[in-house]
């Protein structure tokens, strides 16, 4: 077949390769930003997307180059680059749906490892089809380049490398440039314009298809004016804010009494502000037995070091009750601590810096009369922080009679449970460890102490404290505390498997919310479900 004019220079086919190559990784991380609010961005949800997208690409070389033989028509191939231009264009629209809808269905019909397969059916179904047609793409390629087996080495060098630089490029742009700057939405517009406009550039300068190019135009406005603008809580019509950074996807709620800040559309809170100065209800307020426990009073200073700042609230109520104590936050993501300045009242004199806990406690050499860890992303625990090693660099900067402080946020209690382990790993270090329950959540606070028990320092320094509030949660620390004595389950920074741990935790507390659902689902089917809604 005669080659369209468009090609008779190689350099076109080598710029299909690289925008191919940048299309590829840009999908693959904003697939990541889109199953996050929804699944997390642990490590399993990391491998499910490069999983199936990595079958999408092998059975998109296999296909392609077999078609290629059998049909050389540039024709096709490019016409397979619309497709998946729109179908890339479609996700923003549509994606958000179909993961509701998988989650939906498999929520009513399994009973174990719910995130690993909505995630892995969300995969399959959204991003398979266009990655598998850019899968085709090199094979289809490399038959239409090579034009003799003497160059045929160097052409096929010439497009793998047009791949990779491409591939480098699409994995930083994301990332660093167009996530942060215009959000996952427009991310995914952006460059499946671009192999739109790879496909467009070929058929229009051949004249040839044009009612092709003319559909897949009006269909990826469509897409832009659609799916620019939409919310990944498309139900919230109440939403304060709503955005992303490099780290998160972000998500600001006001009640009556308190505004929420969630990385996670579907599950947990990760910062609350009261709109009224005082205790919050939540394991915050379980918390602040730590710096009683480290004697430190109304008039009587201290350190205080948070790693996992969040908004602040814990930093918030800390320079309320105790406002001789200097209150120092460490937290990665930067556009978290704009918005507990903007929308949380962070109090000025709290420092925070932008930096990943572990590595700012090994680049600073002070020591704290409390640290508390509370560095939980979305819904998973950074590996990092929760092994011996980690521990050691907290026991290392604490002062002497010094207190740390863990929020552990699954009830996951048996033999080899995420929160065991955490627990024994602590236990391994420290030689005083506590741990109280916070009614009504899923959260236990943990207390660690070098230089004696927590819970005798809480007796002898809480009938010193004046706040009537205070006290009485110190009163209800108190009669829930108990001492826990370490076992054999420790996370090393050589294995830490949190992910596996805490998905099975999360799994459970899923399966225990919605047994009540699936019940009435099972007995009265789909229409029961419905009528109690």
């Amino acid at each position: 077949m005669e080659k369209r004019p468009i090609l008779k220079n190689k350099y076109y086919l080598y710029l299909t390769e690289f925008f191919s190559g940048v299309s590829v990784m840009a999908v693959e991380l904003g697939a990541s930003r889109l199953l996050a609010p929804y699944f997390s961005s642990s490590q399993i949800v990391w491998t499910i997307i490069i999983g199936t997208i990595m079958i999408a690409l092998a059975l998109g070389n296999v296909w392609g180059g077999r078609t290629a033989d059998k049909d050389p028509d540039t024709d096709r191939l490019y016409r397979r680059l619309l497709i998946a231009a729109v179908w890339i264009a479609a996700i923003p629209v549509l994606g958000k749906y179909i993961i509701l809808g998988i989650s939906g269905a498999l929520v009513l019909t399994i009973n174990t490892n719910f995130l690993i397969l909505a995630a892995f059916c969300a995969c399959m179904v959204i991003f398979v089809f266009p990655l598998f047609l850019l899968g085709t793409v090199t094979p289809s390629l490399v038959k239409y380049t090579v034009d003799s087996l003497e160059d045929n080495g160097k052409t096929v060098g010439t497009l793998g490398a047009f791949n990779t630089i491409g591939s480098i490029l699409g994995t930083f742009l994301p990332t660093f440039v167009t996530i942060p700057a215009v959000g996952t939405a427009v991310t995914f517009l952006l460059f499946s314009g671009i192999l739109l406009a790879i496909g467009l550039i070929y058929f229009l300068s051949s004249k040839v298809r044009w009612k092709t190019c003319l559909v897949s135009v009006i269909l990826f406005v469509l897409c832009a004016i659609f799916g620019s603008g939409g919310n990944f809580a498309f139900w919230e019509d109440d939403l304060t804010y709503e955005g992303e950074s490099v780290y998160n996807y972000l998500q600001v709620k006001e009640t009556e009494d308190r505004t929420i800040l969630s990385t996670n559309v579907l599950f947990g809170v990760q910062s609350v502000k009261m709109k009224e100065d005082g205790l919050t209800g939540m394991y915050y307020d379980y918390a602040l037995a730590a710096p009683v426990m480290a004697g430190l009073g109304e008039d009587k200073p201290g350190n205080i070091l948070i790693l996992g700042n969040g908004t602040g609230t814990f930093a918030s109520q800390c320079t309320q009750y105790f406002p001789a104590a200097s209150v120092a936050g460490v937290e990665i993501d930067d556009k978290i601590t704009d918005l507990a300045h903007t929308y949380f009242d962070l109090p000025e004199q709290v420092e925070v810096t932008t930096y990943d806990g572990r590595a700012y406690l090994q680049a600073v050499d002070a020591q704290y009369d409390v640290i508390q860890v509370d560095a939980y992303q979305d819904i998973t625990i950074p590996f990092q922080m929760s092994t011996t090693e980690f521990f050691t660099l907290v026991r290392d900067h604490l002062a002497p009679g010094g207190v740390m402080v863990v929020n552990l946020n699954m009830h996951s209690d048996g033999e080899g449970s995420i929160n065991q382990s955490l627990c024994d790993t602590i236990a391994s270090i420290f030689p005083y460890v506590s741990t109280v329950d916070v009614p009504g959540t899923t959260n236990r606070e943990l207390f660690a102490a070098m230089d004696g028990d927590p819970i005798q320092w809480l007796a002898e320094h809480r009938t010193a404290i004046t706040a009537p509030d205070l006290a009485q949660q110190m009163d209800r620390v108190a009669q829930g505390v108990t001492r826990y004595t370490g076992g054999s389950h420790i996370l090393t920074d050589d294995q830490a498997p949190v992910e596996v741990l805490g998905m099975r935790a999360i799994d459970g507390l899923i399966q225990e919310e919605l047994s009540y659902y699936q019940e009435i689902y099972r007995e009265e089917g789909l229409s029961g479900l419905l009528s109690r809604f």
